[in-house]
């Protein structure tokens, strides 16, 4: 027989239900989404719920270059963790995009940083790399001679730190590793929840024992650039599948799955394997809020289970990505790229003039290998969607 309080949560859970369904028959319109008790618990692992404090266990992932805050409120209006990429930007651009975002919604943020180690362009190479890209640059008019600024992929700094300071946002996460372990230090002071990304067991273990207090595992199927620290060999990486139960099993934080997970049964599966969460980014690319430009949504809403590859063409470092041209026929993996962010630099200027043109030759169309179950909705909606999709199919697998 049923204690007292299951017995309360069963019949209010119960009135719940039918209060939804009766005021979708009687205003005609789509039962709201429920942020029920009932619903609630239906997650295996609260860890990331609690935590966080998000209505859903689910981080929109952070991609540089290709979203603002428009797309972070989106998804944390859906119930998401909402993450605003910020290694591309000043911190003046910090500043005024967090600004948009907490003016606009009431939720818990999290701001993204790159933290790889700084090394100066190599004079030789670069010019290397210039010789190589040399035709394509006569084919659009260009002088290859012509100044270009550096690519503006900056690591965390202590800059960047007062930043978080000043702001203070609910959660911080990094990319390649973690930083300087006093500035790790003066985020925590801060108040904020570090998350950070692993690719193999090694990686998150090393997170764990230098401060990450939730950990990203980022599996091969992943878009955009690989988060891997203590290691080179991108043959060696393992797929989601495999990377998140031992790296549940390795480290005592809650860990959130990343790869290949664009719909609720991903979601599902990515708990079942013992994860707290899912960071989701490619299925985010074709909504209305995302930056994506139109020749790069066709290229995604046309692209297939194996229509992406790893490559370090673009930026000097491995990333998953729908190949352009230059990907194409250079790559997907060439030696002549410089170290990263350096091979940005010179394909700067021959991705501006082939964007006038309406091409993505050299344009970054960073996507994971889910890219085909995208669909064009706001974010909101889709966020709700995949919630909601995910639910159902736990409960399922526990009737």
């Amino acid at each position: 027989m049923a204690a007292p309080l299951e017995r309360e949560v069963t019949l209010e859970c119960i009135a719940c239900l039918w209060f939804r369904v009766l005021s979708c028959l009687v205003f005609g319109r789509r039962c709201p989404p429920s942020t029920h008790l009932y619903e609630q618990t239906m997650w295996p692992d609260r860890r990331i719920i609690e935590l966080f404090k998000t209505e859903f266990p689910i981080v929109q992932a952070p991609m540089a270059g290709i979203m603002d805050a428009e797309l972070v409120i989106a998804a944390a209006q859906g119930g998401a963790l909402g993450s605003l990429p910020c290694a591309m930007l000043t911190p003046e651009k910090a500043r005024e995009q967090v600004n948009i975002i907490r003016q606009r919604v009431s939720a818990p943020l999290n701001l993204n940083f790159f933290c790889h180690k700084a090394v100066d362009a190599d004079p030789r190479r670069e010019a290397g790399w210039k010789q190589r890209l040399a035709p394509y640059y006569k084919e659009l008019g260009l002088d290859p001679a012509a100044p270009v600024n550096a690519a503006n992929r900056s690591p965390f700094d202590p800059a960047m730190c007062e930043v978080i300071e000043e702001l203070k946002p609910e959660m911080v996460s990094f990319h390649f590793g973690l930083p300087d372990s006093a500035l790790v230090r003066r985020v925590k002071a801060a108040g904020c929840i570090v998350i950070a990304a692993a690719t193999i067991v090694k990686e998150a273990i090393w997170l764990e024992e230098n401060g990450a207090d939730v950990i990203i595992a980022q599996g091969a199927e992943a878009g955009g650039h690989r988060g891997m620290f203590l290691t080179e060999n991108i043959g060696e990486q393992p797929g989601t599948f495999a990377l998140v139960p031992q790296v549940v099993d390795a480290v005592r934080v809650p860990v959130i799955a990343a790869g290949g997970i664009a719909d609720g049964r991903g979601i599902a599966a990515a708990f079942a394997l013992g994860a707290a969460g899912v960071q989701i980014g490619t299925a985010y690319l074709r909504c209305p809020e995302s930056r994506v430009s139109a020749p790069a949504q066709a290229a995604l809403s046309q692209a297939l289970d194996d229509s992406t590859v790893i490559t370090n063409v673009m930026t000097g470092r491995p990333a998953r990505g729908i190949p352009n041209r230059v990907m194409r026929e250079i790559g997907p993996i060439s030696a002549d790229a410089p170290a990263f962010p350096h091979a940005a630099t010179g394909l700067a200027p021959l991705k501006a003039a082939a964007e006038k043109l309406g091409k993505v030759d050299f344009t970054n169309l960073w996507a994971g290998q889910a890219v085909r179950l995208g669909r064009d909705m706001p974010a909101s909606e889709l966020t709700r969607g995949m919630a909601e999709a995910a639910l159902a199919r736990l409960r399922q697998l526990a009737a």
